[in-house]
């Protein structure tokens, strides 16, 4: 009577439809036997993996195979068959994939710490896609999979993330890329992280296959700087030319203001753009002193550096112009001036 109630089987099969299941455990009944000569069907990007009372057996890769002594040596040993076995027998069937897991995404959760030679002490985001397949059934099925019926790549997500995180602020540190050039050196940092991540993948019968990083984000605050920086070295060989039309403007805007004082709006407007000039000269002052130099100034007529206190160009001998108008009301300054004879200000 117990022989009948066995459901012995002939054909395992699993047809995978899925796009994310790594491990499945083939479905079987309290009933289920495996019977002498049975069918074991591996398809394309498969391996399955036989394991008796927890422990892992025999392994196959793509193929029909029919299951006999012969064919399985580490299970014949489990079950202690002294000659073979010829009744069927109870055994669990995981199905691993071997297929590429492509499109899967990867970030850091919270920002990593860089030491950048520009900004010192700095927090960078990143994200980017990765692929990966398995290259070791067996470690896969002890260190992950265990048990469980099946085992997907959602399963799988938050503890890779972990390395990502870690081989990612390894990379960063290693390759000592400044923060202002991280975006041109995205695909060989990719290829660092690729390169680290491998050792911590195989400890889980992995390989990462493709690792892609799509943006490294930097503080707002470094952004706005960088921006800076980038507008001024812009506009560094045009900033003479570009003051003289701001402070025209202002003068002219003054002097015809119908509510203004005529040549006393023109004084206003220009120490407006004087203003304007020391302020744009102030900014320029915090580039580094390879950038700009505050202590020269541009010969007028032939547009050579004048070292300060400089009364003549070195280069052309044209007499520099020495004249000082008052920040406030823009009138022509005496020499040593103390006060503004125009509106009374006093002269630092």
């Amino acid at each position: 009577m117990g022989f009948f109630s066995r459901q012995l089987l002939k054909v395992i099969e699993w047809k995978d439809n899925s796009t994310n299941i790594i491990a499945h455990r083939y479905e079987m009944t309290d009933r289920d036997e495996i019977m002498n000569g049975c069918q074991l069907v591996v398809n394309e990007s498969q391996v399955a993996v036989l394991t008796k009372e927890g422990q892992i057996a025999d392994v196959f890769g793509p193929g029909t195979h029919k299951l006999e002594t012969k064919n399985l040596p580490i299970l014949t040993k489990i079950a202690g068959w002294k000659y073979g076995f010829e009744s069927p027998f109870k055994a669990d069937v995981y199905y691993i994939n071997t297929k590429q897991f492509i499109n899967l995404a990867w970030g850091t959760s919270n920002p990593v710490m860089m030491r950048d030679s520009d900004f010192g002490m700095i927090r960078v985001r990143a994200f980017g896609k990765y692929s990966f397949q398995v290259i070791d059934a067996p470690t896969i099925i002890r260190t992950l999979v265990g048990s469980n019926k099946d085992y997907t790549t959602n399963d799988l997500r938050e503890h890779l993330k972990t390395l990502f995180v870690s081989a990612f602020s390894d990379a960063l540190a290693t390759s000592k890329i400044a923060a202002l050039d991280i975006a041109v050196h995205y695909e060989e940092l990719a290829e660092e992280l690729k390169a680290k991540l491998s050792d911590q993948f195989k400890k889980i019968g992995l390989i990462p296959t493709l690792v892609v990083i799509e943006n490294v984000s930097l503080p707002d605050e470094v952004e706005k700087m960088i921006d800076k920086r980038t507008s001024m070295g812009v506009m560094d060989d045009k900033m003479n030319q570009y003051v003289a039309f701001e402070t025209v403007g202002a003068m002219r805007d003054a002097a015809s203001n119908p509510n203004g004082s005529g040549l006393a709006g023109a004084g206003v407007g220009l120490g407006a753009g004087i203003g304007m000039m020391n302020m744009m000269n102030q900014n320029l002052n915090n580039q580094s002193p390879s950038q700009v130099n505050v202590n020269e100034s541009h010969c007028s007529n032939c547009n050579h550096m004048i070292p300060s206190g400089s009364n003549f160009c070195p280069n052309c001998g044209q007499k520099v112009n020495t004249n000082k108008f008052c920040p406030e009301c823009g009138k022509k300054l005496e020499e040593n001036a103390k006060f503004c004879s125009g509106c009374g200000k006093k002269i630092a």
